[in-house]
């Protein structure tokens, strides 16, 4: 794959997570504006989350014998006339349709740039995953920072009318692509499904990963309106600013095979990220914003250890079936992630935010202490 190549790929893939992850600095807006509650609010990000784990597991199976670049172009018009349609909507009801068929269009669009960059360039499939990862952090942090600057100086509607016109530009891009081969997804067999959960290891570490994204998920999404509650004039833009933190996840991920080298181990990794990612909890009962902004940073810090680390070990646990293995393991991610999106919302809603802090510290302690029980199961 060449530069150009490469390039077109991860353009699209900065764009398709800015639309995944637009909505959040927005929601305390958005609920303004429908006149609804945080829990309705949260959904526009949730049925993103959950149509993403099952995706690994139904794809397989619906998009078998279509082409990439041809379904990724279907799927970015589409995409395209949704993200109109969100900006004329002016009802709850109308978004969050529009939203669900975003969910069911979104994991069509990264699955072909997946693929893509899987098949087109096999020599260098590790360097272009490596890539992938790094875009779909950038771009989730693009997405909620941008978001929020263009709603706060053009109002919410301008977001999505300047997403579509981003996606405009990346269908004149994937015309451009060269690529006419075949999906290869694993299609999941509920024998081997089986099979992978009955192994502890695995078991422990898509459990490990659906508590840390949970977490992770639940605060930055319920973030926008701890804040607006102790900054009632805050703007969407500084709602936005508050997720600049996100990029860590970039310097993580590139470099995790130096930190594991420091740190002696995956395992150790996994509970130094988790250590952190867990104190850090105890910063966030401040009532002081700037400190909670600088705090994220190493909220962030303490994630991606534990989930570029955990990747790893969920791919390399088995010697067959890798595929299968790590399409569980974003169903897992996704599924805390999506769960992480409402449960956290409605505590936080009916309990408030110390609550939802507590419970998550709890089961931070809970997991992480079961997996340093466990930590000898991973050793070679």
């Amino acid at each position: 794959m060449n530069r150009k190549q490469l390039i077109i790929i991860i353009y699209i893939i900065l764009v398709v997570f800015s639309i995944m992850y637009a909505t959040q600095p927005l929601q305390p807006l958005l609920a303004k504006e429908f006149e609804i509650n945080i829990i309705q609010a949260s959904q526009f990000t949730a049925v993103i989350m959950f149509s993403l784990a099952i995706a690994p597991i139904i794809y397989g199976y619906v998009l078998e014998t279509i082409c990439p670049k041809k379904m990724l172009i279907y799927s970015s018009v589409i995409l395209l006339v949704t993200n109109l349609v969100l900006s004329s909507s002016n009802s709850y009801e109308m978004f969050l349709i529009i939203r669900i068929i975003e969910s069911v269009i979104i994991p069509a669009i990264i699955t072909s740039c997946m693929s893509i960059l899987a098949n087109s360039d096999k020599q260098n499939v590790k360097y272009n995953m490596a890539i992938y990862v790094a875009a779909t952090v950038f771009g989730g942090m693009v997405g909620r920072v941008i978001s929020g600057i263009i709603a706060t100086h053009f109002g919410w509607r301008s977001v999505f009318l300047s997403l579509s016109v981003a996606l405009f530009v990346a269908l004149f891009f994937i015309q451009k692509l060269k690529f006419e081969g075949d999906t290869q997804l694993t299609k999941a067999k509920i024998k081997d499904v089986i099979e992978i959960l009955t192994d502890r290891r695995f078991i422990l570490i898509y459990l490990l990963m659906f508590t840390t994204f949970f977490v992770f998920a639940g605060l930055l999404n319920i973030l926008p309106f701890r804040m607006k509650e102790l900054i009632p004039d805050a703007t969407e833009t500084q709602i936005g600013l508050l997720y600049l933190g996100y990029g860590m996840g970039i310097v993580v991920s590139l470099l995790s095979k130096k930190i594991i080298k420091i740190l002696k181990g995956e395992q150790n990794t996994i509970l130094v990220g988790g250590l952190i990612f867990c104190i850090v909890n105890f910063a966030f009962f401040s009532d002081n914003m700037l400190f909670v902004f600088f705090m994220i940073f190493f909220f962030c810090v303490g994630m991606f250890m534990v989930h570029s680390v955990s990747t790893g070990i969920a791919n390399s646990i088995k010697k067959s079936q890798k595929s299968l293995t790590s399409g569980m393991y974003l169903t897992f991610y996704y599924i805390g992630g999506a769960v992480g999106s409402i449960i956290p919302a409605m505590i936080y809603h009916t309990f408030g935010w110390n609550v939802v802090l507590s419970i998550f510290i709890i089961i931070l302690i809970i997991i992480y202490s079961i997996f340093f029980r466990f930590r000898k199961d991973f050793d070679n």
